[in-house]
C-alpha cells in the first residue's frame, strides 16, 4: 500500500521509460563565481577557465512557469518525470562519469532521459524509485554522464528503528562545515531548486515533519568532491554517492575521508550522528 489512498500503477509510470528531455545552457563566469564563493572557493573565474566539479549541477535546469509549480515547490509532474502521486520527493543517490572538462563561456547541452522506475517495500513504506540519466555535452562530444536516483515516498514519516543507527566513524582526514540556513539558500539559487525543505524552515517542519532544513543530497555530494580534490590535488574522473540519511541546518556537518585502493572513501555526519551520505571518488 502506497500510502491512505495512493494507488501506484507501475505499468503506468513504467511507460515513461526511454523520454527525453533536451535543455540547453551557456556557463557564464557570474554564475561560475557564484558558486565558487559558495563553496569558499578562493580564486575568480573568467572566459575559459575550467569550471569546478559538479558545477553541472546548476546548468540547464528545467524551468517551470510558476502556476507549474506544486506545493513543495518542485515543478508539477507528469511531463518529463513521471507522476508519481507519493508526496516527498529526495534525490537518492547519484554516479559521475568525467570525460573532460567544461569551460566558462560555452553552450552546453544537456540530454535526459528516464532510464528506469521501480516500486520497492521499505521501512516507511512504498517508495518509487525513478532513475534518470544526464549527459552534458559541449563542443561537439559528451564530457559528463550522470546517473540520478529519485525515491518518492508517502507523506508520514518513517517509523523509529528498533535498532540504534551506529555513529559514523572517523575518517583519516576531516573537516567541519556550517551547513547553515545562508548555504543552502544560495545553493537552492545556484540551482533554480524550488523545493522548499531547503528553505522554508516552516514548510520543512510543519508541512514535512522534519526538525529543521533539509542539506541537499547535490550539496553534500559538492563538499565530499571538494574535499577529494583538496586531499589529492586533481579532480577525480568518477565520483558517486548515496544518501542514505538526512542531515539538517541546526547542527554543523562533519566531512570524512579515508584511502581505499588508491581511491577515496568520502561521508558526511552531524556530531556523533550516523553516516548521512556516502561517497567513492575514484581516478583512472
Amino acid at each position: 500500500m502506497a500510502g491512505e489512498g495512493i494507488t501506484l500503477d507501475e505499468d503506468f509510470l513504467r511507460s515513461w521509460i526511454g523520454r527525453e528531455a533536451v535543455t540547453t545552457d551557456t556557463i557564464s563566469a557570474d554564475l561560475t563565481n557564484r558558486f565558487a564563493a559558495t563553496f569558499d572557493l578562493e580564486r575568480t573565474f573568467s572566459f575559459g577557465d575550467k569550471v569546478p566539479r559538479l558545477f553541472h549541477f546548476c546548468l540547464a535546469q528545467p524551468i517551470a512557469l510558476l502556476r507549474q509549480i506544486g506545493e513543495d515547490g518542485h515543478p508539477k509532474r507528469g511531463e518529463f518525470l513521471p507522476p508519481v502521486p507519493l508526496p516527498r520527493r529526495m534525490w537518492a543517490a547519484g554516479s559521475v562519469d568525467f570525460s573532460g572538462d567544461l569551460h566558462v563561456g560555452e553552450t552546453v547541452k544537456r540530454v535526459s532521459r528516464i532510464a528506469d522506475v521501480s516500486i520497492k517495500e521499505g521501512r516507511s513504506g512504498t517508495l518509487c524509485f525513478v532513475t534518470v540519466e544526464h549527459r552534458i555535452e559541449a563542443r561537439g562530444r559528451s564530457l559528463v554522464e550522470e546517473r540520478q536516483d529519485i525515491v518518492y515516498r508517502a507523506a508520514e514519516p518513517a517509523p523509529a528503528s528498533a535498532t540504534p543507527v551506529p555513529q559514523a566513524s572517523a575518517g583519516t582526514y576531516r573537516k567541519r562545515i556550517e551547513a547553515d540556513a545562508v548555504l543552502l539558500f544560495r545553493y537552492s539559487a545556484l540551482t533554480f531548486n524550488g523545493h522548499r525543505i531547503h528553505y522554508d524552515k516552516p514548510y520543512a517542519t510543519g508541512a514535512e515533519g522534519y526538525p529543521g532544513l533539509v542539506v541537499h543530497g547535490p550539496l553534500q555530494a559538492t563538499l565530499l568532491m571538494n574535499l577529494a580534490i583538496d586531499i589529492r590535488g586533481k579532480p577525480p574522473t568518477r565520483f558517486s554517492f548515496r544518501s542514505l540519511s538526512p542531515i539538517f541546518d541546526n547542527m554543523p556537518i562533519n566531512l570524512h575521508a579515508e584511502e581505499s585502493e588508491g581511491n577515496l572513501k568520502l561521508w558526511t555526519a552531524a556530531e556523533n550522528g550516523p553516516t548521512a551520505m556516502a561517497a567513492e571518488a575514484v581516478w583512472t
